[in-house]
């Protein structure tokens, strides 16, 4: 049979595209993995030092499983050839229903925060709190990189977009890591609280986005 050289690059084309579908995956898979171990520390960290910084930190990390998911469904519907349609329709619902949760998520923190703050409720040090924030700005800027670098390669903007994400999740890790410091070494009663309400902002970001993009006719 005769192969033709057109025929020859598209298969080496095609070769190349699920190879990069392959480490988007992977790379996926150890990001979400990450994002539940993350949430699993976080929260039980914050219930035990009653820190709602750490709470609101690990449920955002257990919104970012679900939508970590759903980029992992994604990409193994594209190297299925799923229809475009369908997988839009899908992404459009994860992330109103994220985004919704989000936003509800920030209304709780900003009213337990404005609670603690004029009760002067104060919360206990939590290592495995600041030992998880320190490891998610580290891992953070190191997931970004590779995303983005698969998700340019891919011709991707949900890998690229995911990726940017990370960006804001090494953010609100540096904010929970200050906050958890100032509490552990200064004993300053208000860190947990104002640090949990600097924390709002980046989820009420994150979930508005959600929310338009799910939103969006």
């Amino acid at each position: 049979m005769l192969i033709t050289l057109s025929g020859v690059k598209s298969m080496e084309s095609n070769t190349d595209s699920q190879t990069l579908i392959f480490r988007s995956l992977h790379t996926e898979y150890f990001s979400t993995a990450w994002m539940a171990f993350e949430f699993m520390v976080g929260f039980y960290s914050g219930l035990k030092a009653g820190s709602i910084l750490l709470i609101a930190f690990g449920l955002d990390s257990f919104l970012e499983i679900i939508s970590g998911s759903t980029l992992i469904w994604r990409l193994r519907k594209e190297n299925t050839g799923a229809g475009p349609g369908a997988i839009e329709r899908a992404e459009k619902r994860s992330s109103l229903i994220v985004g919704i949760v989000l936003l509800l998520l920030a209304v709780y923190v900003t009213a337990v925060s404005l609670f603690n703050l004029f009760t002067h409720a104060a919360a206990d040090t939590s290592y495995s709190g600041i030992a998880i924030a320190i490891a998610s700005v580290i891992l953070m800027p190191i997931l970004t990189v590779r995303k983005r670098s698969l998700g340019k390669a891919l011709h991707s903007d949900a890998l690229v977009e995911d990726g940017m994400c990370n960006i804001t999740c090494a953010y609100m890790a540096a904010t929970v890591l200050i906050g958890a410091l100032l509490t552990a070494l200064l004993n300053w009663w208000w860190a947990d609280s104002v640090a949990a309400l600097i924390l709002v902002y980046f989820i009420a970001s994150e979930g508005w986005e959600s929310f338009q993009e799910g939103y969006k006719k």
